[in-house]
């Protein structure tokens, strides 16, 4: 009876360690299950971010030389990434701009000798198309983590400084290169115009139409151009809806 007794004890011994270990191996897997969801790399909606770089002016006093007078700027980027393909951006810039009639070639009447620098402030939105479909994902559809892309949009110039205050819209047009550096974390490098639908960036007088030629507002010479470096970070993921791959690629 006592060897019995104790088959029993061990037999009932052994279903405990099986069931204990059952259930530890059960617990193990739900957690890798449930923390991986959260360590996989993400595809995110949006991106904010600053820029810096520098801007120069083209118009009356610098007919046609690319970065003549290159000046700082600086700025806050937002963007909206629609899907691998397209982007809408958003963004706020501050950018220095001068000029004067020091070594031209054209001559202004009566000789007038004209200088001027001013403080641009801009707010536009510009769409972008990526000519790779951009991410650290989906490698197996042709993905990059680096594109160049083009850039087509529109916004609001105001500057001030020396000479009158002067506010209009813009039309811009561009092109750069994005970078994804790691999971989201974005690099980027652009180099845009912009064209000014009135004339008077320079805030002189003698600058407006100073040949009496006419001007409207698809003629006149007021542009700035702007290269910018940017750094942005990804938030805002996907949401169910979004995981479709389709919605998140453009396929």
């Amino acid at each position: 009876m006592r060897i019995l007794t104790l088959e029993k004890e061990v037999s009932h011994n052994n279903n405990m360690k099986m069931t204990s270990t059952f259930f530890q191996r059960l617990l193990f897997i739900v957690l890798i299950v449930g923390i991986t969801p959260a360590l996989r790399a993400q595809e995110y909606k949006y991106e904010i971010g600053g820029m810096g770089g520098g801007a120069f002016y083209m118009g009356d006093l610098n007919k046609g030389t690319p970065f003549k007078g290159l000046n700082p700027a600086l700025g806050g980027v937002f963007r909206y990434n629609a899907n691998l393909r397209w982007a809408l951006k958003a963004d706020l810039m501050w950018a220095k701009v001068s000029g004067n009639t020091d070594g031209l070639t054209n001559v202004f009447p009566e000789n007038a000798q004209v200088s001027f620098d001013r403080n641009v402030i801009e707010i536009g939105a510009q769409g972008e198309f990526n000519f790779f479909p951009y991410s650290d994902q989906f490698s197996y559809m042709g993905s990059k983590r680096i594109t160049p892309y083009a850039l087509l949009g529109a916004g609001v110039s105001m500057a001030t400084g020396s000479g009158d205050s002067f506010v209009s819209p813009h039309l811009s047009i561009g092109a750069g290169v994005k970078y994804k550096i790691k999971n989201r974390l974005n690099l980027g490098c652009e180099f845009s115009f912009r064209k000014l639908l009135g004339d008077g960036l320079e805030g002189d007088e003698r600058l407006k139409d100073p040949y009496e030629i006419g001007t409207n507002a698809f003629k006149n010479n007021d542009w700035y151009s702007c290269l910018m470096f940017s750094v942005t970070w990804d938030f805002g993921p996907c949401n169910k809806a979004c995981n479709n791959i389709n919605s998140i690629t453009g396929y």
